[in-house]
């Protein structure tokens, strides 16, 4: 079997060449680096994303998607300006079927990939690589080179493939009109549709009382009575605190602006509990630290091992991104709160977004599922008058 088969049947790991390494004192957050040299061709298109006012946390994931696309190139020995359709299809035939190094676990004990929480109803990754993590590798790809392209450089058409008549169905179409529906381009997955999974009130209270410190305490009251997300809420500062109106700011993912969100008088609570307890922090210092050691500030890292924690105890898997979830469907199901009151405090683009938040949750309508097979069936009556033996010879008996 020759090594385009074996890459394209995931039989082979892909060569480790290179790195996505941070670079200091440069406008470029992140770039990829060979043998101890940047490759400019991905620098140089990752440079266009920085002044698009791509975040840099978004020119890292493309950097390390480019840095797949390079690892597949030098498993054949194609250089990256001759790459072909056939190329693509041998970095998606890798991704179909090679294991995902971040679905390994040590622990043989831990939840295996592809398993079920029996718990919390939510089923663990599976040890390959998503069907969303396929396209959005195909569209990095297809960014670059269409990047490249314009400059005269590459090959002469985008190696990776799209719909043929998607310009035609999207150009000049009116803005108050629908969007069409396109059919995927060769190659694309088929995206899973998944419902949003909130924390049942139950389960919530559990691993609420787990929690030992009022700092986490107050983390997640925080967490779930504003719809922040994990990276958000951990970068507020001391400054970005309002306690008169119990609010505070954010950095918001997507667009970077300073947004306010409300929080929970109990959330307050536990948050001034924490101030007593460790410090009021200054106004350009984060809220969240660590509580060993010197003070450091609380990473995403350390939030998740938290929760790590929590969930070795209970058997359970909640996630950070969970809490949001878990505050949007609570939002989302109060009657006296819109939908564009909701979609405003989760910063949702579209409505769409916030509108799946008010399907019913899946425990829920399993307990009315139990409660129905448990009810007994109805016996049929019949009008008095008629004789047993009659209804009987029309009905059966």
């Amino acid at each position: 079997m020759d090594v385009r088969q074996l890459v394209f049947e995931g039989g082979v790991a892909l060569p480790t060449l290179g790195s996505v390494v941070a670079c200091e004192g440069s406008v470029l957050p992140f770039s990829v680096v060979i043998d101890g040299a940047e490759v400019e061709p991905v620098a140089a298109y990752l440079a266009s994303l920085v002044v698009s006012d791509v975040s840099p946390l978004t020119v890292r994931s493309y950097a390390h998607d480019l840095l797949r696309w390079w690892r597949v190139l030098s498993a054949v020995g194609v250089a990256w300006d001759r790459a072909t359709r056939d190329d693509v299809e041998l970095l998606v035939g890798w991704m179909r079927t090679a294991a995902n190094p971040q679905r390994r676990r040590s622990d043989a004990s831990a939840a295996q990939p592809g398993s079920v929480n029996l718990r919390t109803g939510k089923p663990v990754l599976a040890g390959g690589y998503a069907s969303s993590t396929i396209n959005h590798a195909l569209t990095v790809v297809s960014g670059f080179y269409e990047f490249h392209h314009l400059y005269g450089r590459g090959p002469v058409t985008n190696p990776v493939p799209i719909t043929a008549n998607r310009h035609r169905l999207l150009g000049h179409r009116s803005l108050m009109a629908p969007i069409p529906r396109i059919p995927r381009a060769p190659l694309r997955q088929k995206p899973a549709h998944r419902l949003p999974r909130s924390i049942p009130d139950a389960l919530w209270n559990e691993l609420f009382d787990w929690m030992v410190h009022d700092r986490d305490r107050a983390l997640l009251a925080l967490y779930v009575s504003s719809g922040a997300r994990a990276s958000e809420l951990l970068g507020v500062t001391g400054n970005r605190v309002d306690w008169d109106h119990q609010r505070f700011w954010v950095v918001s993912k997507g667009t970077r602006t300073l947004d306010p969100l409300p929080g929970s008088p109990e959330a307050f609570v536990f948050l001034g509990r924490y101030f007593d307890q460790a410090g009021t922090p200054g106004p350009e210092e984060p809220i969240w630290r660590t509580l060993r050691g010197q003070p450091r500030p609380l990473s995403y890292w350390a939030m998740r091992r938290i929760l790590q924690r929590a969930n070795d105890v209970l058997g359970t898997n909640w996630t950070a991104h969970d809490l949001r979830h878990t505050a949007a469907t609570r939002m989302a199901n109060d009657p006296r709160l819109t939908l564009t009151e909701v979609q405003t405090v989760l910063r949702h683009r579209h409505v769409s977004s916030t509108e799946l938040y008010v399907q019913p949750r899946i425990e829920e309508i399993h307990d009315k599922l139990q409660e129905h097979f448990a009810r007994p069936a109805p016996q049929r009556t019949f009008t008095a008058g008629y004789a047993a033996d009659d209804i009987a010879t029309v009905f059966g008996g």
